[in-house]
């Protein structure tokens, strides 16, 4: 799947509706093979991303865990440091 459609569930504070949108997005570009859909298929692009957005964020709303919410930031230094040892490069 696409490296650059995040995890979303679980978060202090809560996935917006525009990571959503966005994770739907990377999604349909993916699956479509399209980044930018032909005006034919435009229509048919559009519903299928808020088709895939409205799914997500029902799945969110009813998803359950007992683990505590992750702090987005010390998520993202987790991946940056990642990315440093895969890549040998340190900021």
């Amino acid at each position: 799947m696409c490296r650059s459609v995040k995890t979303l569930f679980n978060f202090d504070p809560p996935a917006t509706g525009e990571e959503v949108h966005a994770a739907a997005l990377q999604y349909v570009r993916k699956i479509s093979g399209s980044t930018h859909p032909s005006h034919a298929n435009q229509e048919a692009f559009d519903a299928a991303v808020a088709a895939i957005a409205a799914a997500t964020q029902e799945l969110l709303d009813n998803l359950v865990t007992t683990a505590p919410p992750k702090d987005r930031e010390v998520e993202a230094a987790k991946a940056k440091a990642r990315v440093a040892k895969r890549f040998g490069t340190e900021d």
